[in-house]
């Protein structure tokens, strides 16, 4: 769920996100949900472009950083840059995680993980959400 009394540069009641949303972006971006893995639209995706937020357009992640972690959903090294996420910390399912949002409009994108052993500059893999993007093609 995200964070309502946060002040984010995209303001909107969560009726007004339901209402543009689907509801299985609904359900991944404002209820902090999770796509099955392996069905998303960018898994495997290799277009050169920028990711960005479904919900509001931010731009997030350039195509350059991501990577195939085989995971079930795309996966990145890095963000566009550090102030277009936030991270909170996540101990849903019993352990403790890292989620990625977006700083833009707060919505929920994925998590973070580190020391996964994957040959990447940042030794991260941010793991997004398909749902959770859409990709402008450069």
């Amino acid at each position: 769920m995200t964070d309502s009394t946060k002040q984010y540069a995209v303001q909107k009641s969560e009726a007004e996100w339901k209402a543009e949303l689907s509801p299985a972006e609904f359900h991944v971006l404002r209820q902090a949900g999770t796509e099955r893995p392996f069905v998303g639209e960018y898994t495997d995706t290799k277009t050169v472009g920028v990711y960005k937020c479904r919900a509001c357009d931010a731009e997030l992640f350039r195509s350059e950083t991501k990577f195939d972690s085989h995971c079930g959903w795309p996966s990145f090294f890095a963000p566009l840059a550090e102030d277009r996420v936030e991270y909170i910390e996540d101990h849903a399912l019993g352990m403790k995680r890292v989620e990625v949002r977006c700083a833009n409009c707060g919505s929920h994108l994925g998590h973070v993980f580190e020391g996964e052993g994957y040959g990447t500059p940042t030794d991260l893999r941010y793991c997004i959400n398909s749902i959770s993007l859409t990709l402008a093609p450069a």
